[in-house]
C-alpha cells in the first residue's frame, strides 16, 4: 500500500519525502525497489512465529490457561521516504 501511495503522491506532483512523509509496514524486499526507497517498520517474524508456537503448544496441554500477551521489538528502516 505504501509504494501505492508513493505511486499516486507522483500522479499528484508531490515530493515524497519534501511535501509527504510515507512509511511502510513489514519492510517487504519491494520497499528497496520503490523511487524513493520506502522507509518501513520491520517486524520480528522469526521471533513471532516461534511465540506462536509456544504459546499454542500450552494452550493445547492446559485449554483453561489464560491467554498470554506479548509485545515484540520492532525496527525503524530510515530510507529515503521519511
Amino acid at each position: 500500500m505504501a509504494a501505492g501511495a508513493l505511486h499516486a503522491l507522483r500522479r499528484l506532483g508531490r515530493r515524497v519525502p519534501r511535501d509527504v512523509a510515507v512509511i511502510g509496514f513489514d519492510d517487504m524486499p519491494s520497499a528497496q525497489q520503490t523511487d524513493p526507497k520506502l522507509t518501513t517498520v520491520r517486524q520480528p517474524l522469526d521471533a513471532m512465529g516461534t511465540r506462536l508456537v509456544v504459546e499454542l503448544l500450552a494452550q493445547i496441554a492446559d485449554p483453561d490457561r489464560e491467554p498470554s500477551h506479548a509485545v515484540l521489538d520492532t525496527q525503524l528502516i530510515l530510507r529515503g521516504s521519511a
